[in-house]
């Protein structure tokens, strides 16, 4: 016979209605009482019935997550295994599931958005990222559902909640960095020129350039994927200047691993011939050869403020929009130096 909430309620010595706002989180209940229902559950081996609770409460209790490109790429980047951790872990906490995008194209992702949405299998989105030109944010913003965006959002920024790094700021403070360890000869790799994250970064390298009246030359800055093809491709290329960099600011480890294979397969020594800055510091970076000088952006955490805050707008339809900023740090490793002024590529 299956167990039933009033099976519970007899044996947590409660009302059923009571083991119906425990299983829905409520703030009305005393943790005492959440606690004394819960192990009535566990004892009982009583699993709540969440389908049947969404069509009563005409909640899917599922969150869409909408990626950047498809997930044969998105995967590569221990970014992504990272973010969804958090956003795994903030959407347990009130007992949502995550549903997927899995399209192969931007055409493709964009209408497994429509079916999510107009399908009624979640009851709101985030988006792992933030484009320039985004037919999906349109499209939800018209629609005025909920949504959240992991990054800054290149337009009506006051209009949508929104979790990022104060990415300028740490672009900036890390192509100083190098520029005070005395490099002058400073390139940028970074990724889609769509993607506002690059723009931000890009913007923030420049900001350094000129605050010390140094050069800024466009044979320096260079746009691939964010996957280690697009590290390499970028360093060869920057290699063969007449007047090659000293010091490259590469906008993800993924990047940057690319970079360093090619590097030691070209035999130019890191941080001896060249010195190497890169964003995410994930486990790439430490393992690396040598280990790479890397900004923490907190990837965790901004997927687990994303799921808080898309849940909280979820519950709420009048919940203010917000902006939360999750700090960086720089952490030092043996990538970078003091520049050798005698260099033979």
């Amino acid at each position: 016979m299956a167990i039933t909430i009033k099976d519970v309620a007899r044996l947590a010595n409660v009302a059923p209605s009571t083991v119906s706002r425990v299983i829905a989180n409520s703030p009305r209940i005393s943790e005492k009482t959440k606690e004394k229902v819960r192990e009535a559950m566990e004892e009982l081996g009583y699993h709540p019935n969440f389908i049947a609770r969404s069509l009563a409460s005409q909640s899917t209790q599922a969150i869409g997550l909408v990626m950047p490109s498809s997930t044969d790429k998105v995967f590569q980047n221990p970014f992504f295994p990272t973010v969804l951790r958090g956003i795994s872990e903030g959407a347990n906490e009130k007992q949502y599931a995550l549903h997927m995008t899995t399209g192969k194209t931007e055409d493709e992702i964009f209408d497994g958005v429509v079916q999510m949405v107009q399908g009624g299998r979640v009851d709101g989105v985030v988006l792992l990222y933030s484009k320039v030109e985004d037919k999906v944010l349109t499209y939800l913003q018209k629609r005025e559902f909920p949504f959240v965006v992991i990054g800054k959002p290149f337009k009506h920024v006051e209009e949508i909640t929104h979790v990022d790094n104060d990415n300028f700021r740490a672009t900036k403070e890390v192509t100083e960095y190098l520029i005070n360890l005395g490099h002058e000869a400073i390139a940028f790799i970074g990724g889609d020129l769509n993607l506002v994250v690059t723009v931000e970064r890009l913007l923030g390298y420049e900001k350094a350039l000129r605050d010390f009246n140094l050069p800024l030359k466009q044979e320096y800055i260079i746009h691939e994927e964010f996957l280690r093809e697009g590290g390499q491709g970028a360093v060869k290329e920057l290699l063969s200047l007449e007047q090659p960099p000293t010091a490259l600011v590469v906008a993800d480890d993924l990047m940057a691993l690319g970079v360093l294979n090619t590097l030691d397969e070209m035999g130019v020594s890191v941080p001896d011939d060249i010195s190497i800055v890169s964003f995410n510091n994930v486990m790439l970076s430490e393992m690396s050869r040598p280990p790479l000088t890397s900004v923490d952006i907190g990837i965790f955490d901004l997927g687990f403020e994303a799921a808080k805050s898309l849940i909280q707008k979820v519950e709420n339809p009048k919940e203010p929009v917000k902006r939360i900023i999750i700090q960086h740090q720089l952490i030092k490793r043996l990538s970078c130096e003091v520049p050798c002024q005698n260099k033979n590529y």
